[in-house]
């Protein structure tokens, strides 16, 4: 009798800790995200500097970068224009506790130059049902 009560001490106790061991597991989390006016890398974003704001007339980019995505996750970027989606990018991560820098944007300048407008970049990490992490910036104008 002694030795059952012990194992299901022991098997409830094992079970608490896996299922704490998975809840300390970090959830994806936006790092970074802005607008700028020319394709980033991780190495420009871990210097912490300010990047260049895009203008009328420079190419204008939306990026976001997100840590710990877990396999399934999907990232979205979009470039907004007065809370309009202009353009987005979408990425499905294929492994757990990875990186991801998704861009969208232009590397060209539109025809005339960008319309007069507050210009956003948003972020959204969705995983199945559920958004896991999502972050917009203040609306700035391309001068």
């Amino acid at each position: 009798m002694l030795t059952r009560v012990t194992f299901a001490l022991l098997v409830l106790v094992v079970s608490a800790s896996l299922a704490f061991a998975q809840d300390a597991q970090p959830e994806a989390t936006i790092l970074s995200l802005g607008l700028t006016d020319r394709k980033v890398d991780k190495t420009d974003l871990m210097k912490r500097m300010m990047l260049p704001k895009p203008r009328f007339d420079s190419p204008g980019i939306a990026y976001g970068w997100v840590a710990h995505a877990k396999k399934g996750d999907h990232v979205e970027v979009h470039l907004k224009k007065d809370g309009e989606s202009l353009m987005h990018n979408l990425r499905d991560v294929t492994e757990d506790d990875a990186d991801v820098l998704l861009m969208a944007g232009k590397t060209g300048v539109p025809a005339g130059g960008w319309p007069k407008g507050q210009y956003t970049a948003k972020v959204t990490v969705t995983r199945g049902d559920k958004v896991v992490d999502e972050k917009e910036t203040d609306p700035i104008p391309f001068e």
